[in-house]
């Protein structure tokens, strides 16, 4: 027998395994929650309250305050609580800022697509437009910086990161906008290369969604401070008053009203983080995570990664390929989520059929690593289906 063969024949008859993932949350959002939550944990003083009462600024405040110290970010850069999740935060900025200067878009997933609807129908700025296929990562090299850059540092649905800040010029003139959902808490980032960044408590901290964080660094607020863009701006868009920035925004003053507990559980989710080790710790268990998933595919023949090049590979959304059609994909799916053994794995409806796992920081290792056995069962089942 050849060794594909041996291998064949031992998932075809991959018996049900014994033990289940303790945890098998490896939805890509929302996502697993700290280990250890509990609601009744969650601090209930601010629930009831005005978000504009001196507790709520407070915790609000704290949360913003958590959130610098975790990310290492410097006091140059601002950090507001925004309404919409990180489709609003990153919109947000898209609608304030661009206008001034010509603009690129690299897209290589749906979200960076999401991102040139936008600019191509809604603010219809025509936009230089560099694209990739799912798995691949743009020639970072063809952006002209002379542009606003817009991107996905780390792609949820095709599971392709940029790999570093390099690519970015010290001395660009345009401003970089990174929409960093599935990358802030996963990766050390260069922030004096990001002008905007955008994020949501739902990913790798693992809080409820709704609401996005916006980070701008001098450049960014300096745009704000001196361009007004030619079209009109809801009111939850709004960051300047009277040409300067509304400062309180980015002090726990929220432009609209927040959920105080989406706030309590993403204050919950932030202590959490600074009890493994803060920035460093967070980053480090999205790395034990996705080392154990890629052995998991090193070891599979059926199994392999969408983003074939290591390099850009995601530790977070990583997405796999499987040697079946999308019905026995579909059918695996099921049957995991029948079992209790894995949730919401499927690919995303847009990304080529296959298999997406988070790994981001509030999976434990061991559930991945427990995966494994699961996914040679549901494998050979809907095989045999």
């Amino acid at each position: 027998m050849t060794d594909l063969t041996v291998a064949d024949a031992a998932i075809a008859s991959a018996p049900k395994p014994a033990a289940k993932p303790a945890r098998p949350y490896f939805s890509s959002g929302p996502c697993a929650k700290p280990p250890g939550w509990d609601a009744a944990k969650l601090a209930t003083d601010s629930l009831g309250r005005s978000h504009r009462s001196k507790i709520g600024k407070s915790r609000l405040a704290y949360a913003i305050d958590l959130m610098r110290e975790l990310l290492g970010l410097p006091d140059t850069h601002r950090i507001g609580i925004v309404p919409g999740s990180d489709t609003g935060a990153f919109e947000m900025a898209m609608w304030t800022m661009l206008g001034q200067r010509p603009v690129t878009c690299l897209a290589w997933e749906s979200f960076g697509e999401g991102w040139v609807t936008d600019a191509v129908k809604q603010l219809r700025i025509d936009p230089t437009i560099i694209r990739a296929d799912y798995g691949q990562l743009p020639d970072l090299g063809q952006v002209d910086w002379s542009n606003d850059v817009l991107f996905t540092w780390n792609g949820t649905t095709s599971g392709v990161r940029v790999p570093d800040g390099d690519w970015i010029p010290a001395d660009r003139a345009g401003l970089s906008f990174a929409d960093a959902t599935s990358a802030v808490f996963a990766y050390d980032l260069p922030w004096d290369k990001i002008d905007v960044a955008t994020f949501s408590w739902q990913k790798v901290l693992g809080g409820e969604g709704a609401h996005g964080v916006l980070i701008l660094g001098p450049r960014a607020v300096e745009r704000l401070e001196t361009y007004t863009p030619a079209w009109p701006l809801p009111k939850v868009f709004r960051l300047v008053s009277k040409g300067a920035l509304t400062e309180g925004v980015f002090k726990g003053e929220t432009i609209n009203t927040p959920s105080m507990l989406a706030v309590e559980d993403a204050i919950f989710a932030l202590e959490w983080a600074k009890s493994v080790g803060g920035g460093w710790g967070l980053i480090a268990r999205c790395s034990a995570n996705a080392e154990a998933l890629d052995k998991i595919v090193s070891e599979r023949p059926w199994l392999g990664h969408l983003a074939a090049d290591e390099w850009w590979r995601s530790k977070t959304s990583v997405c796999l390929t499987v040697d079946a059609d999308e019905g026995v994909i579909k059918k695996m799916v099921s049957l995991l989520e029948a079992e209790g053994a894995a949730f919401d794995i499927a690919g995303y409806r847009d990304a080529p059929p296959g298999l997406r796992i988070w790994c981001g920081a509030t999976v434990d290792t061991a559930d991945i690593v427990a995966l494994g056995p699961w996914l040679d069962w549901a494998y050979s089942q809907a095989k045999a289906a």
